[in-house]
């Protein structure tokens, strides 16, 4: 296998880092027309009246849309819950409510600023814990309720293990929004060529894309082609449209080409975010050190519209107890409309949140007893045939203790427990550690699917060959991978595959490049189109195959018991995280990541490991620094400027990227996924190392100073008034 592992340079490389590569915002070209939204900016406000008179009479306007030139005013990835323009109200404050067209951006700016629109604010709510209420503002009241979705999951006797543990701990934690800051802002351009609808821009997945507008426009979705140019980052923030409907509507209407770049401020008032979840949650043990029970109460803020709230709630009840086998659960989990900018995809899907709290009650609990935190998780991870508490069989290749074992070999070499006192008295350093389990593809019986198209040229031998197939490169190298699959399936080199995988009306459905599912998905699919056509050819039949490609069957969840089959796939992973803590500014800094993952089989190695870094960086935001501050439904900070994403001085001196190889047997040479997975123990890793290094436990996300140093000051309240109290026995 000359290809499978090798590290395959990038061909798109030097074309991104000349500035050669074309990004939607390049795309813009002389004479195109250009789009401005006029936002909502209340969080939750009745339209009383829209006036665009003054806006229309600007020199260099064509035209200022409002709902009624919507043929059908709703879109959404799986529930259409939100309009495109809004009609009768705001339910946040990034609600579009009119679209300026102008000559160029500038008029269309000052045209926008023109657009009058008269509003009666309403009563808002944006606490998803008050939102479950019955006497809360709805946000949706033809819904009846602001609970988008209440999913239990059930499993033996919670009550009876709980009273019988000899340790039970309570905490509650909460995290907060996260922003996806790909580079790239949300840009595209619009167009007719001839009679079909040409949407030129980035996303993750061109044919639901294509379907979304198909249906806002009421045309047949073969009249709608999707493109995608360069992307630049998604991480789910491109899963959800944002300026998609809006450069359609436009050109549709105008039938001219239309352009529109949306600024920083508007792509982070505009697109969806990670949901905050708040999480109450109560664990017991057995003194040997085996988790006995957990009770979890889950609530996750879906802001305004549905979009993947249901999808990623169902995820963190089924890890609420991370990848432990406890026998007795109880999870009750609500996914809830707010008044917030609405909640999505972001990498990680729920986990992150669901292993914030689990990771760190099983840190607590090793505390509690004595127990080292890594013997107690030896103890209490999954094993190859256990159940979840869904009560299915987890799929084969459960990898749990492997690569915590790994994690903490490497550790014993490369960690260093303490640091010099004396160059830095006030410095603490600590080293924490946690484990990780994510779903690889699509759950809870959503249609799973990737369909590829291989056509070979070839005479005597097979000389070429050609790919077809409508898979995302959104940076993280797929595009190079499925090339490397078919290659070595073909016994081909490199350069003797195409691929053609960006346009709707040329490449099949390949599903979205999310759920850290494409290198196994679509890699699959293009492995056994490319074996159908080989073998089409040597029986002399035309060398060509399309093969769609299903992976097992999984099944919805039962609502009030949890009970299915939720996932084909899991990916593993482990984490020893070394931090310092300045004691007199609460400033954490992380010194060193050993992150371990079992991967199946690295196709193209170099890019696994550059994977597993990137997660890292925006793992090292989550959990420190990005800050996303809402106030009454407002983002109060909508430039980097205030919310501040890691830069290279953040990072750690030294990443240990640790691939394991345990072949995954429906993956493409073996291979599952990996692209979520580094984010999905970190937090509670480096919440670990805070306390190794200051006796402080940290419940909310992210960890910023101040939260830092309030805990530092509580854990030495506590240490105070326990060693008053035991002065003072007898």
């Amino acid at each position: 296998m000359s290809l499978i592992g090798a590290s395959v340079p990038r061909p798109d490389a030097r074309a991104k880092v000349t500035g050669s590569a074309r990004y939607p915002a390049d795309l813009v070209q002389r004479g195109m027309l250009h789009a401005k939204c006029v936002f909502g900016h209340r969080a939750h406000a009745r339209i009383d009246g829209i006036n665009a008179a003054a806006a229309r009479a600007l020199p260099g306007v064509v035209a200022v849309l409002t709902a009624a030139d919507v043929p059908f005013n709703r879109y959404g990835l799986i529930d259409a819950d939100q309009e495109v323009l809004c009609s009768e109200r705001v339910r946040y404050a990034g609600d579009r409510v009119a679209l300026v067209i102008a000559e160029n951006p500038e008029i269309a700016a000052a045209a926008a600023r023109l657009v009058g629109v008269t509003y009666t604010d309403l009563p808002a709510v944006t606490d998803p814990v008050a939102a479950i209420e019955p006497d809360a503002p709805l946000v949706h009241p033809e819904h009846g309720s602001n609970v988008l979705l209440h999913q239990k999951i059930r499993a033996g006797d919670v009550d009876a293990a709980l009273a019988g543990a000899d340790v039970v701990l309570s905490a509650t934690f909460t995290t907060s929004w996260q922003e996806h800051a790909y580079l790239q802002p949300d840009a595209g351009i619009a167009y007719f060529e001839g009679s079909a609808l040409v949407v030129e821009t980035a996303g993750q997945w061109l044919h639901e894309d294509r379907r979304q507008i198909a249906a806002m426009l009421q045309l047949d979705e073969s009249a709608v082609v999707i493109r995608y140019a360069k992307i630049g980052g998604a991480f789910g923030g491109r899963e959800d449209l944002s300026i998609q409907p809006l450069i359609a509507l436009a050109a549709w209407t105008t039938k001219r080409p239309v352009a529109m770049v949306w600024s920083r401020e508007e792509s982070i008032i505009g697109h969806h975010k990670r949901h905050p979840f708040h999480i109450e949650t109560t664990w017991g043990a057995r003194s040997d050190g085996t988790i006995v029970a957990a009770r979890t109460r889950t609530i996750a803020d879906g802001g305004a519209y549905a979009s993947t709230s249901a999808e990623v709630l169902k995820c963190a009840t089924i890890f609420a107890q991370g990848p432990y086998h406890i026998p007795n659960v109880s999870t009750d989990g609500y996914a809830v409309y707010t008044n917030n900018v609405p909640s999505g995809a972001f990498r990680g899907f729920g986990t992150p949140q669901a292993h914030w709290a689990a990771e760190s009650m099983v840190a607590r609990l090793a505390e509690a007893l004595g127990i080292d935190p890594v013997e107690l998780r030896r103890k209490n991870l999954y094993r190859e045939g256990d159940r979840e508490a869904t009560g299915n069989v987890l799929p084969a290749g459960v990898s749990t203790v492997a690569v915590l074992e790994r994690a903490h070999a490497e550790a014993e070499q490369r960690l260093a427990p303490h640091v010099d006192r004396a160059a830095a008295p006030q410095v603490r350093r600590g080293i924490g550690f946690a484990s990780g389990i994510k779903n690889v593809g699509y759950s809870f019986g959503f249609p799973e699917q990737s369909t590829a198209t291989v056509e070979l040229i070839a005479g005597s031998r097979i000389e070429r060959a050609v790919v077809r197939i409508g898979a995302a490169d959104v940076g993280q190298g797929s595009h190079l991978i499925l090339r490397q699959i078919a290659a070595e399936t073909l016994d081909l080199p490199l350069t003797s595959v195409a691929l053609i995988a960006e346009d709707s009306a040329l490449s099949p459905n390949a599903g979205s490049a999310s759920a850290s599912r494409m290198t196994r998905m679509g890699g699959r699919a293009v492995q056994d189109a490319a074996q159908a056509a080989r073998a089409a050819w040597l029986r002399g039949e035309p060398p060509e195959a399309t093969v769609q490609y299903r992976p097992a069957a999984t099944t919805p969840l039962d609502r009030e018991t949890g009970a299915g089959t939720p996932n084909y796939c899991y990916g593993y992973s482990a984490q020893a995280v070394e931090v310092e803590v300045d004691l007199a500014t609460g400033v954490v800094v992380v010194t060193k990541i050993i992150s371990v993952h079992d991967v199946g089989r690295a196709i193209n190695h170099q890019q696994v490991e550059a994977q597993i870094e990137g997660c890292l960086a925006q793992a090292v935001g989550y959990a420190l620094t990005e800050n996303l501050v809402v106030r009454d439904g407002i983002i109060l900070t909508p430039y980097f400027s205030t919310y501040l994403l890691p830069t290279a001085l953040d990072m750690p001196v030294e990443i240990v990227p640790v691939i394991l190889e345990l072949a995954d047997s429906e993956g493409p040479y073996g291979a599952r996924g990996v692209a979520e997975m580094p984010l999905v123990p970190f937090a509670p890793a480096v919440a670990a190392a805070i306390h190794a290094a200051t006796g402080a436990w940290l419940d909310d996300l992210p960890m910023t100073p101040e939260r830092v140093l309030a805990a530092i000051a509580a854990a030495d309240a506590h240490k105070a008034a326990t060693a008053t109290l035991t002065a003072a026995l007898p």
